[in-house]
């Protein structure tokens, strides 16, 4: 049986067990093994044998001026997934926070001008995504979650935009065959980002005097991650 790896970058433990759970629950994996890299490196877990990766989001940003010991820490082992992906020894999907450590490691450029708060975005498959096997089925549109500060100012060189909208153009790309890269939450149920919400409650995603507005849209809204990554176990490469 395939092997799939979570990889966390979250330093709130609630956040991070829960994404935990999202992220097996949607893959539809019986278990799902899972390194947090704040608290270990990827030298911690035999991780190249894995054929699998999802990597979660994190309060992190790749533009932030200062940053710690151990962001700097994160970043390297995610490029280092990331490196394994391009090369075809495993398939990786890298949500939010790591789409920005990808693009960056392509040479492209990430910016805070295209954020979103927290949200049910509509966006656009492209072309190429049509023709993916991991957007393709979700048709001309789908809905997901969105909450984040930056994002890639282009689609960054060697990738292929799959999803778009106006807010943020940069949606979703494909390195190779292997490695994908999201700015929104796939593995997010609508109470998953409720519940979320609840911990990023001051982190700037959305204003806080309108919380309870907020999670009223966010519990109300349909989305259609969870059918994305229910195929992303038939693309791994062992």
């Amino acid at each position: 049986m395939s092997s799939v790896l979570y990889v966390c970058a979250r330093p709130e433990r609630s956040a991070a067990d829960a994404e935990h759970r999202s992220f097996r629950r949607d893959l539809g994996l019986a278990t799902l093994d899972r390194v947090d890299l704040l608290h270990a490196s990827l030298e911690t877990v035999e991780w190249q044998r894995y054929d699998g990766f999802v990597v979660g989001g994190s309060p992190f940003n790749v533009t932030d001026v200062v940053k710690s010991e151990a962001q700097l820490a994160v970043e390297h082992d995610l490029e280092r997934i990331a490196a394994l992906a391009m090369a075809g020894g495993a398939t990786a999907l890298f949500t939010c926070y790591g789409i920005g450590v990808v693009t960056r490691m392509l040479g492209g450029e990430v910016t805070m001008a295209h954020p979103e708060r927290v949200q049910a975005a509509r966006l656009r498959v492209t072309a190429e995504g049509a023709r993916d096997p991991l957007f393709g089925p979700s048709g001309p549109s789908l809905s997901v979650f969105t909450a984040h500060k930056e994002a890639a100012a282009e689609t960054p060189p060697g990738a292929v935009l799959l999803a778009t909208n106006d807010a943020c153009p940069v949606q979703a790309y494909r390195v190779g065959e292997h490695l994908y890269a999201t700015q929104f939450h796939p593995e997010a149920s609508p109470q998953d980002f409720a519940d979320r919400m609840a911990v990023y409650r001051a982190s700037g995603y959305f204003d806080p005097e309108q919380y309870v507005a907020t999670e009223s849209m966010v519990l109300a809204a349909s989305v259609q991650g969870a059918d994305l990554l229910g195929r992303f176990p038939a693309l791994l490469t062992r």
